[in-house]
This record gives C-alpha cells, sequence and structure tokens, in this order.
C-alpha cells in the first residue's frame, strides 16, 4: 500500500511539473509583427517562473530593415504591465536578432505585455508604428 501511494504521489508530481514547463515553454506567433519598412519576425516569447529572472515576458526574434533604400533606421518596442516603453535599436539595411525580457519588478511575475516595431523617420516626421501586438500570461 505504502508503495502504491509513493508511486501515485511521484507520478503526480512528475506530471505536475511537466504541466508546468508546459507553461513556460516557447510560444510562436503566427504572423510577424510589421509596418511599413519594419519587421519583427520569427518571433518567440515565453513567460518565466515566478521566482525566476522576475518572472520576465522573454521575446526573441528577428528585427529587419523591410526597406533598406529609405535610410531610415527600425526599432523594437517592448513593454510590460503598461509601463514606459523600452527601446531595441535595428541596424539599417540590415537584420538584427534580438533576445531580451521586461519585467515588473514590484511583481514576482509578469502578466502582461505589449510590443510593436517602428520606423524612425527623423525629427520634422512622426514615426510609423505597428499596432500594438498584447500578450497575456
Amino acid at each position: 500500500m505504502r508503495k502504491l501511494a509513493a508511486v501515485v504521489a511521484t507520478a503526480g508530481l512528475f506530471f505536475g511539473g511537466m504541466g508546468a514547463a508546459a507553461a513556460d515553454s516557447w510560444h510562436s506567433l503566427k504572423e510577424p509583427v510589421t509596418t511599413k519598412g519594419a519587421q519583427f519576425q520569427s518571433v518567440k516569447y515565453r513567460w518565466e517562473p515566478a521566482g525566476e529572472k522576475h518572472g520576465a515576458f522573454r521575446f526573441k526574434g528577428t528585427l529587419h530593415d523591410a526597406d533598406g533604400d529609405d535610410g531610415h533606421n527600425v526599432y523594437l518596442l517592448v513593454r510590460a504591465h503598461r509601463y514606459p516603453w523600452q527601446r531595441f535599436n535595428g541596424v539599417q539595411k540590415r537584420s538584427v536578432s534580438i533576445e531580451n525580457t521586461v519585467y515588473d519588478g514590484a511583481a514576482l511575475h509578469t502578466n502582461t505585455a505589449d510590443m510593436r516595431v517602428c520606423r524612425n523617420r527623423g525629427s520634422l516626421r512622426p514615426d510609423n508604428c505597428s499596432p500594438t501586438r498584447s500578450f497575456k500570461r
């Protein structure tokens, strides 16, 4: 009887751990985050577990200057919990791999995050940005 209880408890812990690991695995976006002249493609994201790495929103992908002849730079904006945007710059006429995290330092884990990609059109014209893509844990 004790052996059976030990086997059941071990199996429960094992399969419970598998569920937690699946919840924290990488997820892919079906479509790139895009605007005229800029793309963030091959996007993957995951939620770090509470208590590890601030429970952050981790993302990775390729930031691409889709119109290399326009003379404008591209950048990615990401934020957690409606805090100010964090900016990740790209390079003109090239693609740049980005992997980073954003988090709420006052919480055990981040519940929401937003992302958009923009093209920097200089100081006289406003930047054009993609619609904001929102994520929830």
